[in-house]
């Protein structure tokens, strides 16, 4: 880990915590981002402007939420720690355009909060913003980028083989389950990489931003999403399977019990290989092949 004297954001980081007789919380993976660089490439990435709300996850030390308010309209920054909540609304007191939420974003309404600022006619889009704690990382951000037609954008800091399965594309050995679901709701993209030594204190694992561009509405039509979305877990339950196996030994609501040889058979019917696996295929390929045996459960 660099040392303080050769680091000012290290140093201010240390002082700020220190000042408070606060320490970096494990419960709640505390690692600050301290490198000015990776905050400008995540604001360029989140695309704020002075229309925008822009919803921080976990502020920390309010790095980011300072970058975000020089851009953004309004900042909203949710913070689950008490202590840092209590720094940041100290600290960030001469920003006009922030407000501190003590609550956890695990079980925070965001709809709620973007129908409020939204009700005074001065925010026309919503960005999401956050260098998010490992532990919780991709929870948060599936409940972010399933706000469609709420949010625009979803720009976050996550382990990077976390932002590797996300991004990942067919045919690739990151791609799975999460891959498939995030496509669904959005167009992710790796927009960094980012060494663990950006941080204090400092991980053992590097880190990459991912930028999620929403769709207002799903690029295919599944039906029920739910057992959608439980076709495609079971598509990967276990991949040295192919699908047609996996699929054979799951009950995925809605479909009832599926044999092997049909699934392999709508599996042919769509232009595939029989014992393809679950990797070969993209979203729209699972909502084609989902939508067939929804179809055969109705006759």
């Amino acid at each position: 880990m660099p040392d303080a004297s050769d680091n000012p954001s290290l140093m201010n980081a240390r002082g700020l915590m220190a000042a408070r007789g606060l320490r970096p919380k494990k419960r709640y993976g505390q690692n600050f981002l301290i490198d000015g660089r990776v905050l400008d490439k995540i604001i360029t990435a989140a695309g704020a402007d002075r229309d925008t709300l822009a919803i921080e996850i976990g502020p920390g030390l309010g790095a980011l939420t300072q970058a975000l308010a020089r851009v953004a309209g309004r900042v909203a920054a949710v913070e689950i720690d008490a202590g840092l909540a209590e720094l940041l609304e100290d600290n960030l007191r001469g920003c006009g355009n922030v407000d501190i939420i003590r609550a956890d974003a695990l079980e925070f309404d965001f709809e709620a909060l973007i129908r409020a600022y939204k009700s005074d006619g001065l925010i026309r889009k919503v960005i999401a913003a956050a260098n998010l704690p490992y532990y919780a990382a991709t929870p948060i951000t599936m409940r972010l980028i399933q706000k469609r037609g709420l949010i625009a954008s979803v720009t976050v800091m996550l382990q990077k083989e976390v932002a590797g399965r996300f991004a990942a594309a067919p045919n690739t050995k990151d791609y799975g389950a999460l891959s498939v679901m995030a496509r669904y709701f959005a167009r992710p993209a790796v927009v960094a990489n980012v060494p663990r030594n950006c941080f204090f204190p400092r991980p053992d694992v590097d880190s990459a931003v991912v930028r999620f561009e929403l769709f207002a509405r799903p690029p295919v039509h599944v039906g029920d999403e739910r057992a959608f979305f439980a076709f495609v877990k079971a598509a990967f339950a276990t991949r040295r399977k192919t699908l047609a196996n996996c699929l054979a030994v799951a009950r995925i609501p809605g479909l009832g019990v599926i044999g092997r040889g049909e699934a392999e058979e709508h599996l042919a019917r769509l232009g595939h290989d029989p014992r393809a696996r679950g990797e070969t295929l993209s979203m729209e390929e699972f909502a084609a092949l989902y939508g067939g045996l929804e179809a055969r459960g109705q006759r």
